[in-house]
């Protein structure tokens, strides 16, 4: 039953992840309270450009769920609003030059072998696809598995459709765990009272460590730091996510250290969404001048007509990074009670679902879609 204080489970976090998990679990039956501390999808979903991507993944344990999750992420949109502004609109990736055309071609076959559809576009085509696309290009490949929602939309609307059986509770932050006499998770303790419920999920993101340290336990969240140019709305000059090739090793790369790629999208919205910049500053919001200027950069060597275009605003986020680049997700097995969904990096918006999903699984008892050993929270080596 569902009271003020009582639930079956508590999801901590009201980002997409979190909404996600809630979804689910009301669906297989179960009652949830959500908590956060902020605003619902005030933390690294809001600041995310809602990316739905396979093109950008290897053949492994992040593929497989990214696989899993663009078909759940098909399903949604037939059962959402169209407020959540779901668009299949694919991917293109391109190399300026033909030794990075050959790399995509290399990966692209390890990925088709995954499930993956990728097709090679000659450079005297891409512009069909994209007709502002600079000239010069030596050839890409098109994704069409790839897609895009509205992140906090698709948050709000999950946590909408999950019915009677949800409760969110927004401005209470968890200060500790509470737990019984073995250390089972028995509810967690805010600044107003104790939540009471026999599971607690960590879906807090960037923040995901914060929760587990409350539990007594290691997972070694970093938050990597990215900016977002966001354009005056422009008619369709941009059909496809569009992304040069040096993207793919930067998502891959643990470095620390400052790495732009050019990354452009438009949106059914109209303003044109530049990215992508990833570096590990701490939780530092500061405006970084140079950052801007690389997207900028980039942005208008892939595409030339936005040279002339306005930047409307510019805004930070926080990936959730673990260091094997893979998120933690399913149950903890030092704290019985304890689930963990976080740790996605800058892929949660697309995976959101299949890990919602396999949440929900572990929780009423089914039989989760796929191996989730490789996500197992306690996988990491102990803190020094």
């Amino acid at each position: 039953m569902l009271t003020r204080n009582s639930s079956d489970v508590i999801v901590v976090g009201a980002g997409v992840v979190g909404a996600a998990c809630a979804y689910y679990a009301a669906r297989a039956g179960l009652t949830v309270t959500v908590l956060d501390r902020g605003p619902l999808a005030g933390g690294t979903t809001g600041a995310g450009e809602g990316n739905l991507l396979v093109s950008d993944k290897g053949p492994g344990p992040e593929l497989e769920l990214a696989l899993i999750s663009a078909r759940l992420w098909h399903e949604l949109a037939e059962r959402l609003p169209a407020a959540i502004e779901y668009e299949p609109k694919g991917g293109l990736v391109v190399a300026s030059a033909e030794a990075g055309l050959t790399a995509l071609r290399d990966f692209a076959a390890g990925q088709e072998k995954a499930g993956v559809t990728a097709n090679e576009i000659p450079a005297d085509e891409l512009r069909a696809l994209e007709p502002h696309l600079a000239p010069g290009l030596a050839g890409g490949f098109h994704y069409p598995q790839d897609a895009q929602v509205q992140p906090a939309l698709a948050a709000a609307h999950l946590l909408r459709a999950a019915g009677e059986r949800a409760r969110l509770r927004l401005g209470e932050e968890v200060t500790d765990l509470v737990t019984g006499a073995g250390g089972e998770v028995r509810g967690v303790r805010t600044r107003t009272g104790e939540v009471h419920a026999p599971y607690v999920v960590n879906a807090a993101g960037t923040w995901g460590g914060e929760i587990a340290r409350l539990a007594g336990v290691d997972l070694p969240v970093l938050p990597r730091r990215g900016f977002v140019l966001v354009t005056e709305p422009l008619p369709r000059v941009v059909r496809h996510k569009v992304y040069a090739a040096d993207y793919v090793a930067d998502v891959a790369s643990g470095s620390a250290a400052l790495q732009t790629s050019a990354v452009v999208e438009g949106t059914p919205a109209g303003p044109v969404l530049i990215g992508a910049s990833r570096e590990r500053v701490g939780f530092d919001r500061s405006l970084s001048v140079e950052v801007l200027r690389r997207l900028a950069a980039g942005a208008t060597a892939l595409f030339p007509v936005l040279a002339g275009v306005r930047v409307m605003r510019t805004y930070a986020g926080f990936r959730p990074y673990l260091p094997d680049h893979l998120p933690a997700i399913g149950p903890d097995p030092r704290v019985p009670g304890l689930l963990h969904a976080c740790g996605h990096e800058g892929a949660g918006i697309g995976l959101a679902p299949v890990t919602g999903l396999i949440v929900a699984q572990c929780l009423s008892g089914g039989e989760p879609p796929l191996d989730i050993a490789p996500f197992g929270p306690d996988r990491f080596a102990p803190a020094i």
